[in-house]
């Protein structure tokens, strides 16, 4: 345990930070896999869920949870299955 008051200060910055991060991410993961799972008949339904992904991966980026070429590969590689499907 640090003995510096700023140290604590930064320890309790970076273990809120931590945490928020770890929720995005996950939350990531959940909207990517919705998207992955849904069903081709699913029309309306994969759009909205491929929307509410892409917009959980570029706001990630944004904030700083993942790197901003991260969320542009994960967007593609997004898009490019729901056009597989669609076809």
């Amino acid at each position: 345990m640090a003995n510096i008051a700023s140290q604590k200060k930064r320890n309790r910055q970076n273990e809120k930070r931590r945490q928020r991060n770890v929720a995005v991410r996950s939350e990531l993961k959940t909207r990517i896999k919705a998207v992955q799972t849904s069903s081709s008949g699913d029309g309306d339904g994969l759009d909205d869920k491929l929307a509410l992904a892409q917009r959980r991966l570029d706001k990630a980026a944004t904030k700083g949870v993942i790197h901003k070429n991260q969320a542009a590969r994960r967007t593609s590689r997004l898009m490019k299955a729901a056009n597989k499907h669609d076809a």
